[in-house]
């Protein structure tokens, strides 16, 4: 993730910390202070423990991590942000049951972590230390009760809050896992996501009506991420099987190397298309993005090459890639337009618009019922050309 500071490398995972994490610290020092009337040596240790919490939290994710590992679903980093960990794994898991036991690995871990601290507090300071430490109404919890106790009871929240049946937490996986052995996976997300953002739309109401920003927060966060993930489900159902050909423009311009701004921007003019790749006879040596041919324009004049502006590190694809595969591209926002090979020759354009398209076509065939009949559209669909015509860009003489 952009703007992240890599602090360790656990089981070949790397964990990074956001840089508003640190702004997070610094607020929270001085609310700390406020609230201990000045004492530094209380806010400090509110600060420890907030660290303490986000251990925990780093400890969480990879209990998601490792159980991944074990169905052969790689990680690639851990961030810890202001409101929490994220986990990036290398793909969603595609069986409910593995989803089930990803989702409660990271709880688990939390569940652990409060066993232990528990038996520490019986140990050494008895049963009446594992009070919640809370005795008046306004009193903030981490300041107050013996440290060891505030952290058992962080991870108890923790595991609550996570066990809440709504996207983004574990909770909602659990509730999908469990729904998808009974019917298809975008449904069951679908369900899931109906469930959470209603939970959502409690909070929300809670929130206003106690004056609570904490609960309006916590209601906003549930609702756009139950939108997400099954906006996600819907994207991953309309894309599996398909390949980049199925998708791909495959009527476009092209540019030679040779080529100026000036015949860039009347190609721009001309159509509807956007990017252009550069072509040294038929090898692709670089993409022109509308993007960079506005910046391009504003330091050089029209009759200076395509080259200047062009970008020379971009990545391709093959028309037999998989595009249920490219989702996490599409979640990072990779550029707007890649180009698609075939045997060392360029064949194709993938483009958002084209895969945008390609998702409401098969949403409009589902709602009708007749979302079995996509595949077949898209097949005569690419039959209606012949030979390698279909596959020719047009190339600016």
């Amino acid at each position: 993730m952009k703007w992240s500071l890599r602090l360790i490398s656990v089981a070949g995972i790397g964990i990074f910390i956001h840089w508003t994490f640190s702004i997070l610290l610094i607020f929270l020092f001085f609310f700390f202070l406020s609230a201990a009337d000045g004492d530094v040596r209380t806010a400090l240790t509110g600060i420890l423990l907030i660290m303490g919490l986000f251990l925990c939290v780093v400890l969480h994710e990879l209990g998601h991590a490792l159980c991944a590992r074990r169905y052969g679903i790689g990680t690639r980093d851990i961030t810890l942000l202001p409101i929490g960990g994220l986990a990036r794994l290398e793909r969603m898991p595609t069986e409910p049951k593995q989803e089930f036991w990803i989702a409660v690995a990271g709880p688990a871990v939390n569940v652990v972590i409060a066993a232990l601290c528990f038996v520490l507090i019986l140990a050494v300071h008895g049963a009446e230390a594992l009070a919640f430490p809370v005795h008046e109404p306004g009193e903030i919890f981490i300041l107050d009760g013996i440290p060891l106790a505030v952290l058992m009871w962080m991870n108890v929240i923790l595991v609550g809050f996570n066990a809440l049946p709504a996207f983004p937490m574990d909770g909602g996986r659990v509730l999908r896992a469990i729904l998808a052995t009974r019917m298809q996976y975008h449904k069951a997300t679908r369900a899931a996501a109906t469930v959470g953002q209603g939970m959502a739309l409690f909070f929300g109401l809670s929130g206003l009506l106690v004056l609570n920003p904490f609960l309006v927060f916590i209601a906003i966060f549930v609702f756009l991420g139950a939108q997400a993930e099954a906006h996600y489900a819907e994207t991953r159902y309309a894309l599996h099987g398909l390949k980049v050909r199925d998708a791909m423009l495959t009527h476009f311009r092209a540019l030679g190397e040779n080529d100026t701004l000036g015949d860039a921007v009347d190609e721009l003019l001309a159509g509807s298309q956007q990017d252009f790749p550069i072509l040294r006879n038929d090898e692709v040596i670089g993409l022109l993005t509308r993007h960079n041919l506005m910046q391009t324009l504003s330091d050089h004049d029209r009759n200076a090459p395509v080259t200047e502006g062009m970008i020379r590190t971009f990545e391709t694809l093959s028309e037999d890639d998989e595009l249920e595969t490219l989702q996490e591209k599409l979640r990072e926002g990779f550029t707007h337009t890649m180009p698609v090979m075939k045997d060392g020759r360029l064949t194709g354009l993938l483009t958002r618009e084209n895969l945008a398209e390609l998702i409401m076509i098969h949403s409009a065939l589902e709602e009708s019922g007749h979302g079995a009949q996509m595949r077949d559209i898209l097949h005569r669909g690419r039959q209606t050309a012949s030979g390698d015509d279909i596959h020719a860009p047009f190339i600016r003489k």
